[in-house]
């Protein structure tokens, strides 16, 4: 397959727009094109020798969940390993790409995977992801009516040498009777301060004047972390049984809360893929499981 045509179908299983603003998502490392890509090596983390494995396996595209490239790189040279890894790269026309943040937020992605470990339970987001396309431009829209058309006029002339309008649209319509033009346009925050001056300015700012804040529709079952709520309430210790056969692994770390035992009933659960600290930051929980955290950060 044809490295852009993968990377789009890649794209369309979790939009980056769902990756978190700081993460460092999609193609890092592309050969020149045309690049065409018939093994695809998965890892978790891409190392100096996971790369030389990828090389010897004769891939063409690595996908590597955390991303390798995640400040910006000043120079790539042999002095350090992930500037090798751009080299190596590139020497063996290998792309690197990493979904990391997206492939949390999604439904079927790992936040939700996490919340298998611990049984039957409904899950939510902790912070819901919202639709990126819409509205297109604008944090505000506001309408307001004209009476006359000298008015509007000369209050659409100076609405337009503002920065940051967008979807300026007028149609007629009947207000107590009178015929009269309705403006509609969105705008940026800073864009609404300016037209709701220059409105004020020719009177034109009253009941008939609406602002409404545009807010894009959360996404269902996407986004950072999750609060699971346990149909059925279970010890602490059984829990942990739970998600230690759940990740195949023999031993987990347990910080227990003050006055709290392994008997203790847990009802609510809140987890987040990685440390966490920002998304369970605040939120309520008999459990929080996350791969690291530091302390005193929910």
């Amino acid at each position: 397959m044809n490295l852009g045509e993968l990377v789009s179908a890649l794209n369309n299983f979790a939009s980056l727009s769902l990756a978190e603003s700081w993460d460092s998502v999609g193609l890092l490392v592309e050969p020149s094109p045309p690049h065409t890509v018939k093994t695809l090596f998965l890892t978790n983390d891409l190392t100096e020798e996971v790369m030389e494995e990828a090389v010897q396996k004769k891939a063409d595209l690595i996908l590597s969940y955390h991303p390798p490239i995640f400040t910006p790189l000043k120079r790539v040279t042999w002095k350090t390993w992930k500037e090798r890894l751009v080299v190596r790269a590139l020497e063996h026309r290998i792309g690197i790409y990493s979904p990391h943040t997206a492939y949390d937020a999604i439904p079927h992605g790992v936040n939700n995977w996490l919340t298998k470990g611990l049984g039957v339970c409904n899950s939510v987001p902790l912070h819901p992801s919202t639709s990126p396309s819409y509205p297109n431009e604008g944090t505000h829209r506001i309408e307001f009516c004209a009476d006359t058309a000298e008015h509007l006029e000369t209050v659409l002339s100076k609405i337009k040498d503002i920065q940051e309008i967008f979807c300026l649209t007028t149609f007629p319509v009947r207000v107590e009777g009178k015929e009269q033009t309705r403006v509609s346009l969105n705008c940026s925050q800073k864009a609404l301060l300016e037209v709701v001056a220059l409105l004020s300015q020719n009177s034109l700012l009253d009941h008939k004047t609406e602002i409404l804040i545009l807010q894009k529709p959360l996404l269902p079952h996407t986004g950072m972390g999750r609060l699971c709520t346990l149909s059925k309430p279970a010890s602490l210790s059984d829990i942990i049984e739970r998600i230690k056969s759940h990740l195949k692994l023999p031993h987990v770390r347990l910080a227990l809360g003050t006055g709290k035992t392994l008997d203790s009933p847990v009802k609510k659960a809140a987890l987040c893929a990685g440390s966490g600290s920002s998304v369970l930051k605040g939120t309520e929980a008999d459990l929080y499981l996350t791969e690291q955290n530091q302390r005193n950060c929910v």
